[in-house]
């Protein structure tokens, strides 16, 4: 199946996007299937909206991580994304700032309370800010819930959070961050590459950035006890590769199987916590059919701690949902033949 196939069975709309805000604006639940700038003559005659089964639709929160050290890092020096002292990236304290104030932002929106499911790629800083966003309250003596973070955990200060009163988090490599070979960057810096060959040439030996590499699943397990890994095959990250780039286009293909597998979970609506590089060539694969300011609603770059609400729509039926909400009428059964029925 090709990747734009893949993507015609699957669509969705921006339905709010704001990081801090509160509250949040009622959500529109409209599916991204709409035109683009009609006369009011043709709005009268052709739809601009999508009209979907409900039990065809979910709510997907998506989110990125707040700001690691790698970004900072980064932001001064972009060589230093090469440096093995930013592998698997930490939350800064700024980037905690962040996740507390998206914590005060869904849960003034009430979004905490109607998330059934936290998804989130399986990286220190993903795992970070999806625990601080969507966790429970701090650990206290006597609570009989495992943690979903021990204190500390992963150069953090940060007290211990409790699993107690919130949704179940599922970690998926499916949505982790690309893979960004050092070989596009040096022929944007070729004075780098002529001034200091050498020290160049063992970089390209290296290949991409050591903070996009995980940890072993057992040393999240110790850090983060209430996550599910089981979806995780290998302890060791056999997925990252020193020389080896995934490119734009198959990260988006692998978005959009990521995409496809969320429409056949049973929940109705889900958190996603996961990386800038992944979302926005994923994003990227939607909206094609719609007036060019909502394609860039979808698929802007966005912001660290950054939350924006879609609604998924399963036009292919990969998904197997009961429609719980529909009536079938006819109870008690008797006459209905409509007024403009057609002998």
């Amino acid at each position: 199946m090709s990747h734009q196939s893949m993507t015609s069975n699957l669509s969705f709309y921006i339905s709010s996007v704001s990081p801090l805000s509160s509250p949040l604006p009622s959500i529109r639940r409209l599916s991204l299937r709409c035109c683009s700038s009609l006369s009011s003559h043709d709005m009268e005659a052709k739809p601009s909206q999508g009209l979907y089964p409900l039990h065809r639709c979910k709510t997907i929160h998506l989110v990125r991580h707040a700001q690691g050290v790698h970004n900072v890092e980064g932001e001064k020096n972009h060589e230093a994304y090469l440096s093995e002292d930013l592998f698997d990236a930490h939350l800064t304290p700024l980037g905690w700032q962040q996740v507390d104030n998206l914590l005060k932002h869904v849960k003034a929106s009430g979004i905490s309370n109607s998330i059934e499911l936290v998804v989130v790629s399986p990286l220190l800083r993903t795992l970070q800010t999806a625990v601080g966003t969507f966790g429970g309250e701090g650990y206290k003596d006597g609570l009989n819930a495992p943690l979903l973070m021990t204190a500390g955990a992963g150069n953090s200060d940060r007290p211990a959070i409790s699993s107690l009163n919130c949704p179940p988090f599922i970690a998926v490599e499916s949505c982790r961050e690309h893979l960004v070979c050092l070989l596009i960057h040096l022929l944007h810096n070729w004075h780098l590459l002529k001034s200091n060959f050498f020290e160049m040439f063992l970089f390209l030996v290296q290949g991409v950035h050591p903070c996009d590499r995980r940890r072993n699943i057992t040393k999240y397990r110790e850090m983060f006890p209430a996550i599910d890994f089981s979806l995780i095959e290998s302890d060791e990250d056999v997925l990252w590769k020193p020389n080896v780039r995934e490119e734009d286009q198959d990260i988006a293909a692998r978005g959009v199987k990521f995409f496809n597998w969320l429409s056949t979970r049973k929940e109705k609506e889900i958190a996603v916590v996961t990386h800038s590089g992944f979302l926005y060539h994923t994003l990227k694969s939607f909206g094609n059919d719609c007036d060019p300011s909502v394609k860039n609603e979808i698929s802007s770059k966005f912001a660290n701690c950054e939350l924006r609400s879609v609604v998924l729509v399963d036009k292919c039926m990969n998904g197997s949902d009961p429609p719980v909400a529909n009536y079938p009428g006819k109870i008690p059964a008797g006459e209905d033949l409509p007024s403009d029925n057609q002998k």
